[in-house]
């Protein structure tokens, strides 16, 4: 009966065939706009809900959740990463938590391909020439980038979109390494022919592009601080599709504008929208919206986990998903 369908609410707006199957299936408040919602706001919808359907931009930490009612059993993530979860309080208080793995591995590896390709052959340096129409035709020395075949990657964090990456990046020649909290087992890390660095230090130091592919937790913040990215070559480049956070955007800032490192390509950032503005003036610099998983086909495979995660919890069953504090 209608009236024992589960009631969702839905914190952003999402693709419209993914909120057409959640009001065919459960109770859902959707978003008429695509703003983030107040925390005043998402904590009235954490106490009438049965379930929450947030992203990414909202935050439900401990003191949220304190103020969440008995009705919550289920933060159902649309993405994911979890970090702006407080994971293990959720538990505490009887409330699941599930996400929706796997979905944009490819896509974000091909946007740090994307992204590393733009750094090294300066491409938004020639379509800034072109939009203003200064081109005054070819030159032989004109816009001189790299050619990144033969160039070593370091690749910091080789979960599903870090091997992604490396699958790529071997396809263009290039020389994978990485650095990673286990070693691969030998089945993986040989067809890829990468070399396993237990020394982040050591690996930094050598590589001509970084790329970072490291979920933010505790232990991963500021994991390029101002010292490793010393570290770095003058001539190496870094680029970052995973969480701002790991990064030191102030000392990255500091390093390129010294010319300490040479450039950098980053989809997302330290302070979310809060970008340093000095990092937006530097030619070096490629800026991307976190734009990272952002396919129709991609958000479209995010809802409908969701929807799975959802009508499994409601059958009575864990849903597929589950994220537990272990995993973190």
């Amino acid at each position: 009966m209608p009236s024992e369908r589960l009631s969702v609410v839905v914190t952003r707006r999402l693709p419209e065939p993914v909120e057409t199957r959640m009001k065919e299936l459960f109770d859902v408040e959707l978003r008429d706009d695509d703003a983030p919602m107040r925390r005043e706001d998402l904590a009235a919808a954490m106490r009438r809900a049965d379930v929450l359907v947030p992203t990414i931009t909202d935050t439900i930490d401990a003191a949220l959740l304190g103020q969440a009612g008995d009705k919550l059993k289920l933060i159902a993530n649309f993405g994911a990463g979890v970090d702006k979860i407080d994971v293990a309080t959720a538990r505490q208080r009887g409330i699941l938590v599930s996400n929706t793995p796997g979905v944009v591995t490819d896509d974000t590896a091909d946007m740090t391909m994307a992204l590393i390709l733009a750094v090294t052959r300066r491409i938004p340096e020639g379509l800034a020439v072109m939009q203003s129409g200064n081109w005054t035709g070819w030159a032989p020395t004109a816009f001189l980038g790299g050619r990144i075949a033969g160039r070593r990657l370091g690749i910091l964090g080789m979960g599903r979109i870090g091997q992604a990456v490396a699958r790529r990046a071997r396809a263009f020649g290039m020389q994978i390494h990485y650095h990673n909290r286990r070693r691969l087992r030998p089945e993986v890390e040989e067809p890829l022919e990468a070399t396993y660095w237990e020394s982040l230090d050591q690996m930094v130091s050598r590589m001509d592009i970084i790329s970072v592919n490291c979920p933010h937790t505790p232990s991963t913040f500021h994991l390029m601080n101002a010292r490793r990215l010393k570290l770095m070559k003058p001539s190496a480049v870094i680029v970052n599709t995973s969480r701002g956070e790991v990064i030191d955007e102030n000392a990255l800032t500091r390093g390129l504008r010294s010319g300490e490192i040479a450039g950098a390509g980053l989809d997302v950032y330290e302070r979310g929208q809060e970008i340093n503005p000095r990092l937006r003036e530097l030619p070096n610099v490629v800026l991307l919206p976190h734009m990272g998983s952002a396919t129709v086909e991609g958000r479209m495979e995010m809802g409908e986990k969701v929807i799975i995660n959802i009508k499994t919890f409601a059958d009575g069953h864990r849903p597929p998903d589950l994220v537990v504090p272990s995993m973190l």
